[in-house]
C-alpha cells in the first residue's frame, strides 16, 4: 500500500521509524531512519529501515568469506530493490529479499510512497559493505515511469 502522508505512514510503521539515519545519510538519496531493533554486538543485528518517498540507499555489496548477505523484510508501504544487471523488483508489506554475498544491489522507497523494511545482517566470517556509485536520477527515474 502506498503511503504518501507521513502520519498515516506511521500508523502502519508497527516498528517505529526510529531516528534520522545521519550515520550512513552520505550513502542515501533522500531522507532515511534508523530503528536497531538488536544490539549488534549479539551477533544477529536487525534494524527497521525507513526511506522517504523517492529516498533510496546507494549501490552496495555485502562481502563475507563465508555466510554474511542481507535479508529484507518489507514491513510498510512501497519500495524497489535492483541487482546489477536485472530488473529491479517492486517490494511491499510481505516482501522478503534474500541478499547473497558479493552481490551489488540497491533498495528504497518509490518515489510516491514512504517505505521501511527491516534489514538483517547475516553473520559470516569477515563481513564488510562496500558502498558504491549513487543509483543516479535516470536509473531510477525509468523505474518510477514504469508502474
Amino acid at each position: 500500500m502506498k503511503f504518501e502522508n507521513k502520519d498515516t505512514f506511521e500508523l502502519h510503521n508497527v516498528f517505529g521509524m526510529g531516528e534520522p539515519n545521519t550515520a550512513y545519510a552520505r550513502y542515501f538519496i533522500g531522507d532515511s531512519f534508523l530503528n536497531p531493533l538488536t544490539d549488534p554486538q549479539c551477533g544477529l543485528f536487525a534494524a527497521n529501515v525507513t526511506f522517504a518517498p523517492g529516498c533510496r540507499n546507494n549501490w552496495h555489496i555485502h562481502h563475507a568469506k563465508r555466510g554474511g548477505g542481507q535479508l529484507l523484510i518489507c514491513t510498510a508501504g512501497e519500495g524497489w530493490y535492483q541487482e546489477e544487471g536485472k530488473d529491479a523488483v517492486s517490494l511491499c508489506e510481505g516482501s522478503v529479499i534474500l541478499i547473497p554475498t558479493n552481490v551489488k544491489h540497491w533498495h528504497g522507497a518509490k518515489k510516491n510512497s514512504w517505505f521501511s523494511h527491516i534489514a538483517v545482517e547475516v553473520p559470516g566470517e569477515d563481513c564488510t559493505n562496500e558502498w558504491c556509485e549513487p543509483v543516479s536520477n535516470a536509473e531510477y527515474d525509468v523505474l518510477e515511469n514504469a508502474i
